[in-house]
């Protein structure tokens, strides 16, 4: 049975080889180049985390550093639709699932083989891609100091996806018996579990860090509090987002002593002009106009204060791991549920 699952999944496997020596290959011609760089930018500038040689050298290395991003993001989904979604799906279609059957191998072996040979693969090849991408991607990651923006493309959380991937288009082909449509649901599941955990669940796992502080005049802005689902909200003040090096930034507000946001009906008595005016081309405002922003910050900070909430640097390796063991438990548990039908299935 080791040697049939092998056989099956020798086309993909290859398929993996190629595509992992094709990014290695891609790394090691610009990797020994793109350290030089880095290390020229930072003795350029020493302990200055926003000298403008890093910010050249990040800009310089934008381009490259997302497509392997997008490479390390895309993996997942293309193994669930492509390795888990026809593992199963791809037998029924054709029956030689029976033939199978028929030659003394139970059913549990059988999806258990299968299972041990494309999830092995899985977890190995996109441990390798996202080993590469994160070793190739270290002088760009350390000059940004923004080490949760690549969170989902670097080190181990990529594996826990793919994992996730391959056992839910696997579990979605079990239950349709058609690969097409299992391909369409592993999309479309792994979409939105990753949006759910990123927006919801992944805050949970680690208490905040809250700073307060008062408001910048000058850098603090008046503009729409967009709303992405209910539209565009009224306009109130924006304080600019504090420059904490490797911080996930949850939220930004605007509060007074008891906790309450300020209203739209407080900034209006306060800065009653704020907005007004004639508006010109497009462009730095006038200095009169920036003068009454800053009088109305001002006028504002005497009952308000800016509190931010974030999660430092220090706990990125919390997340990391907590993140694989989440998606490890999902996994886990689609690979039980797959046992448990397969013993039930009729046909």
């Amino acid at each position: 049975m080791i040697r049939l699952a092998l056989r099956q999944f020798r086309i993909s496997a290859w398929t993996a080889v190629v595509g992992l020596l094709a990014v290695a290959a891609v790394v090691l011609a610009t990797r020994p180049h793109f350290a030089d760089a880095a290390a020229a930018a930072q003795r350029a500038c020493g302990s200055d985390p926003h000298c403008p040689a890093l910010t050249t050298f990040a800009l310089d290395n934008t381009a490259t550093r997302t497509a392997f991003g997008l490479v390390v993001i895309v993996a997942p989904a293309l193994i669930g639709a492509f390795w888990g979604a026809p593992l199963i799906a791809r037998e029924f279609e054709a029956g030689t699932h029976r033939l199978v059957w028929a030659q003394s191998i139970s059913r549990t072996r059988w999806l258990a083989v299968k299972l041990t040979v494309a999830g092995t693969a899985t977890a190995v090849a996109t441990a390798l891609l996202s080993a590469l991408v994160t070793w190739w991607a270290a002088p760009l990651d350390h000059a940004a100091a923004a080490v949760y923006g690549t969170f989902d493309q670097r080190n181990i959380a990529p594996t826990g996806y793919a994992l996730f991937a391959f056992a839910f288009g696997m579990t979605a082909g079990l239950v349709t018996r058609r690969t097409l449509p299992a391909m369409a649901l592993t999309l479309a599941g792994l979409l939105t579990v990753r949006i759910l955990v990123t927006e919801w669940i992944r805050p949970l796992a680690v208490a905040p860090r809250v700073v307060s502080m008062p408001l910048d005049p000058d850098t603090t802005g008046y503009g729409s509090g967009g709303n992405i689902l209910l539209g565009v909200g009224p306009s109130t003040l924006q304080p600019s987002t504090p420059d904490i090096p490797n911080a996930w930034i949850q939220s930004v507000r605007i509060v007074d002593a008891a906790g309450e946001p300020l209203t739209d009906q407080v900034l209006r008595a306060t800065c009653p002009t704020l907005g007004q005016g004639p508006r010109g081309p497009a462009g730095p405002a006038p200095e009169a106009v920036r003068q009454r922003m800053r009088e109305c910050v001002v006028a504002i900070n005497e009952k308000y204060h800016e509190v931010v909430t974030y999660q430092s640097g220090e706990c990125y390796w919390t997340f990391q791991w907590w993140e694989l063991a989440l998606f490890a438990l999902l996994t886990t548990l689609l690979g039980g549920y797959a046992f448990y039908r397969i013993r039930r299935f009729r046909g």
